[in-house]
């Protein structure tokens, strides 16, 4: 009898399964059995892996979409039948390295105290770059953080860490800890049932493990809040419905601030930039958590992003700006890139040039001469300047102090956020008095009735 069995779950990506599946098979470790769950997928994911992989595993149809949650679960119950001391739960978009299976078995054997052990992962598109080693639940301010999170391979690195939770993206649990704390919550459908099976591995008094010695590529791919708000609905819901269910009595005041002031800013944002569906999908998301409903979200919910730059392309005036990243330079390149203001032609600089003139001038990337055209003058350039910070709605006094040498230096500042919401520096503070006093209304009149469903959900 083998040792392990491993589950893939799938939905339409037979391109990235079919990889998935070719690493799981390369392994070294051999002694598992493997199951591919495919959520009903309307691709030609299930005859390319009939066709390619036919006698090498055990494919499992669903009628419907699951969602990663109930795909997992299917394969979780169809391996359950056998008496595997271990099972393992892989993303359809991860590469496991060859030895990334026999390095969780060898470190959970090693390790009795340890319920799951995961693989360390790294970014398919940077796969010098930590995606995840090691997740912790923060109560304090509802949330989680990835501590390592796009750390370089530097050898400063412990061999493995514990923390509250780990990825299913390459995840491994004893068939005993299955046994004690049931297989993953499906009501989630798709997005916090890993961390919150590992919180249950966890109170049951197991340890959370990931595991260097075991390595996975992971792609996130582009954003799917992009196209629609399918990632948004679930990842907001559930993130509510998690906090509210294990947090205690005494956080509830805070926790209602905390995520009445959260839907309240997608709320406002979508207001500013005149969108509407990322504000209404949190809105019923918000409502969906406190009203306990789970699984698949009701039809009309998730909706197809409805982006409007108008606004934004407002702002510019010339045909020529430079951007200052602040640290987020994959922003600044995006706003570069937009095809709203494909007229414009920008030029990239770091926030130290800022205040270092003759820099900025031999840095900038203009097809003039940027001395010629007012760079490193002394203002009225017909140049423009947009300053990156991570939300339009919480500036910092030293963004403004950056700010304000931009002005004097360049006609006019544009201040933008990760969000794509923008202002004119002149305008900044009118902005923020307003999104304050908003915000104090808003989260006054959704208080009450937030805490008695939270208590009546106790």
């Amino acid at each position: 009898m083998k040792r392990v069995g491993i589950v893939i779950c799938n939905y339409n990506k037979a391109d990235w399964v079919v990889k998935c599946i070719q690493s799981v098979l390369e392994s070294k470790y051999k002694d598992f059995d493997l199951y591919v769950v495919d959520n009903a997928s309307p691709d030609d994911s299930v005859d390319r892996i009939q066709k390619e992989f036919d006698g090498k595993l055990t494919l499992i149809e669903n009628a419907e979409n699951l969602g990663g949650s109930g795909g997992f679960d299917t394969g979780l119950i169809t391996a359950m039948e056998k008496p595997y001391e271990y099972l393992m739960c892989i993303d359809n978009d991860a590469l496991l390295d060859e030895n990334a299976v026999g390095a969780l078995v060898d470190f959970l054997d090693d390790h009795p105290e340890t319920g799951i052990a995961a693989s360390k992962i790294y970014h398919m598109e940077k796969p010098w770059l930590v995606q995840n080693f090691g997740q912790n639940i923060d109560f304090d301010n509802f949330c989680t953080s990835v501590p390592y999170l796009n750390h370089e391979e530097d050898g400063t690195m412990p061999d493995f860490v514990y923390t509250d939770s780990v990825p299913a993206c390459s995840l491994m649990i004893r068939r005993s800890v299955i046994d004690e704390i049931g297989v993953m919550p499906r009501e989630n459908f798709i997005y916090w049932d890993d961390t919150e099976w590992c919180y249950l591995c966890n109170k049951a008094g197991y340890k959370v493990a990931s595991v260097g010695a075991s390595k996975a590529l992971h792609s996130m791919g582009a954003k799917k809040e992009y196209l629609n708000t399918f990632p948004v609905y679930y990842g907001w819901r559930n993130l509510i419905a998690f906090f509210a269910r294990y947090s205690s009595e005494e956080n509830y005041e805070r926790m209602a601030d905390n995520f009445i002031g959260g839907v309240f800013y997608v709320q406002f944002a979508g207001w500013y930039k005149g969108e509407t569906a990322m504000s209404s999908t949190v809105m019923a998301a918000f409502d969906d958590a406190l009203d306990g409903v789970s699984g698949p979200a009701h039809d009309g919910i998730i909706q197809k992003t409805d982006h409007n730059r108008a606004g934004l392309a407002s702002y510019f005036t010339g045909n020529k700006a430079v951007i200052f990243p602040n640290g987020y330079r994959e922003t600044a390149e995006f706003y570069a890139e937009l095809p709203e203001l494909k007229s414009i032609e920008f030029s990239i600089m770091n926030v130290d040039d800022i205040t270092n003139k003759s820099t900025a001038a031999h840095n900038s990337s203009f097809s003039e001469d940027p001395v010629q055209k007012g760079i490193a003058g002394t203002g009225k350039s017909g140049i423009q300047a947009m300053y990156i910070v991570e939300s339009l709605f919480y500036v910092t006094d030293k963004d403004m102090q950056y700010v304000q040498e931009l002005e004097k230096n360049y006609d006019g500042v544009i201040i933008a956020d990760l969000n794509e919401c923008a202002v004119l520096s002149t305008d900044i503070y009118d902005l923020l008095k307003t999104y304050t006093e908003a915000k104090d209304v808003f989260v006054t009149a959704l208080k009450p009735e937030f805490l008695r469903k939270l208590k009546k959900a106790k």
